[in-house]
This record gives structure tokens, C-alpha cells and sequence, in this order.
């Protein structure tokens, strides 16, 4: 598979299969390119060409020590697109990938995008403040960086029951999944987890959303407990006016694993669309 070098030298690994119209997946914290394995196989499967990268400190990525903003993670996404040759690109975020997608969209102004689909998305603004009072209270995440610091391999697999609402449903997801997603989490570096929860939590998206001019599809869960629908799902629509949104009815966070089929036939319809 493709690696391309940024500016700063940073090595970034890129998945690159199948021919056809293109999509690109960004991924969700703290995982890789491979959470998207499901949806990749789908549609490489029928007919599209697709591309997903590990984010700059996970997978199979280089893990500089530096570099763990939006700017940066847009300015990465564009060497791929631009390596790649890819035009006309739907592009679609999972979660912290979400807000990839914005700022590529924003900074690059829609530049060989043709669609997008924010999924699960933290995107408009995550954290509680005084201009956006419904957001999340900071101390939660000043938590998440305290467990990844004194037990992140623990403080992930405690955090995945709630990305795939397995507190809720226990059989949403089986063992093995739960098992290959601590793997991929791993394989990135601590550094990487820890400030991506800054980037992902303290970026204030609200003004990117105006760039979404091209079609747009929002697809979250009811019962979203990591990025809760009202903060976000909602908020983005609001501020995407024409986008097309969805909602799942008791689906967790991670609906592109609990709810693959049902999220694949969406994103296969907005494509065809």
C-alpha cells in the first residue's frame, strides 16, 4: 500500500482499492484505516474506488512528536488526495474524522470533493463554553487524558463499551471486535491519542460548516454516548441547511460496525443519488 511524506517528513500510509468513482474515509479516534475495513471490502466490492489513511500518530503512520491539529490533518489529507490523482471525491469522517472533513472542505474550499458525509461526527464544536452552552463539560476529557496516561490500553478497552454501546446492548458487537479495536488503538502513539483529544474536543467547527455547499448526508445515532446527537448530529444540520440527516434509532457511536448494513445502503444511496 501507498505512503506519502508531508512537509514536516511525517510518513502517512493510505489504503488505495478498487476502481470507480471515489470515496475517502477518515477515521475516528483512537483508531486506523482499518475500522473502515467493513465499508471499504462493500464498496470496493461494487463498483468504487476507495482510500483511507491512518491519521499522522496512528496505524501504520508516522508518529512525530508534533503536528496534532486540524490544519495540519487537512493539509495531510490533501497530499493524499493529491498523490492519489482522485477527483470528485466523497468524502466521508467518522467521528473525529468528521472534523477532518470540515476542514479540508473549509481550507481547501471543496477542492475535488463532489460530496460529503459526516458520520458520527464531533463537528460543529464539541466542548462546553460560553457561546455554546450544550457542548461537553471540559473535565471530561481532561479525564480521558488522565486515564490514557496512567493506563491507556485499560482506559480504551473500558472505553470502547460505550463506543459500541455494549453497556447498553450487550451483543451489539462480538468479542472479536472489541478485541481487534484495543489492537488497533495500540498501534498508535500515546502522544497522538493524548493531543488529538485537545484537537478533537477544543476545535470550534462552526465556521467550516458554511463550506459544505456541495451535497451533504449527517448520519448519527440516538444513542450516540461519546459524541451525543444533540451537540452534534443536530448542530451540524442546523448549520448545513440543505444536508440530508439521518437518524438511527438505538445505535451507539460506532454505527458503522452495530449498524453496517443499514449505514452501508444509506451511503451507497447518497452516492448514487
Amino acid at each position: 500500500m501507498p505512503y506519502v511524506t508531508a512537509e514536516d517528513g511525517t510518513e502517512l500510509y493510505y489504503k488505495d482499492w478498487g476502481t470507480g468513482p471515489a470515496i475517502f474515509f477518515s477515521h475516528g479516534w483512537p483508531l486506523s484505516a482499518d475500522m473502515w475495513e467493513q465499508q471499504m471490502m462493500y464498496f470496493a466490492s461494487n463498483g468504487f474506488r476507495v482510500l483511507a489513511h491512518d491519521r499522522r500518530g496512528f496505524g501504520r503512520s508516522g508518529q512525530p512528536w508534533n503536528g496534532y491539529d486540524y490544519d495540519t490533518f487537512a493539509d495531510d489529507i490533501a497530499l493524499v488526495l493529491q498523490t492519489a490523482g482522485v477527483q470528485d471525491v466523497t468524502m466521508v469522517g467518522f467521528s473525529m474524522g468528521g472534523g477532518d472533513v470540515a476542514r479540508y472542505i473549509s481550507k481547501y474550499r471543496g477542492a475535488r470533493v463532489a460530496k460529503a458525509c459526516l458520520t458520527s461526527s464531533v463537528t460543529p464544536y464539541f466542548i462546553k463554553a460560553d457561546d455554546n452552552p450544550d457542548g461537553a463539560p471540559k473535565a471530561i476529557f481532561d479525564g480521558i487524558r488522565e486515564g490514557l496516561i496512567k493506563d491507556r490500553p485499560q482506559f480504551i478497552d473500558d472505553f470502547s463499551t460505550l463506543f459500541y454501546g455494549t453497556n447498553k446492548h450487550p451483543d451489539a458487537v462480538s468479542e472479536g471486535i472489541l478485541k481487534q479495536t484495543l489492537q488497533i488503538a495500540l498501534t498508535a502513539s500515546i502522544k497522538a491519542t493524548y493531543d488529538c483529544v485537545t484537537a478533537f474536543s477544543e476545535t470550534d467547527f462552526r465556521a467550516d460548516m458554511g463550506a459544505f455547499t456541495m451535497p451533504t448526508l449527517i448520519i448519527h445515532g440516538e444513542e450516540d454516548q461519546t459524541v451525543p446527537i444533540g451537540m452534534s448530529g443536530e448542530a451540524a444540520h442546523r448549520l448545513i441547511p440543505h444536508s440530508e440527516f439521518k437518524r438511527y434509532a438505538g445505535a451507539p457511536h460506532a454505527l458503522t460496525m452495530t449498524h453496517r448494513d443499514q449505514y452501508n445502503a444509506d451511503l451507497l444511496a447518497f452516492l448514487k443519488s
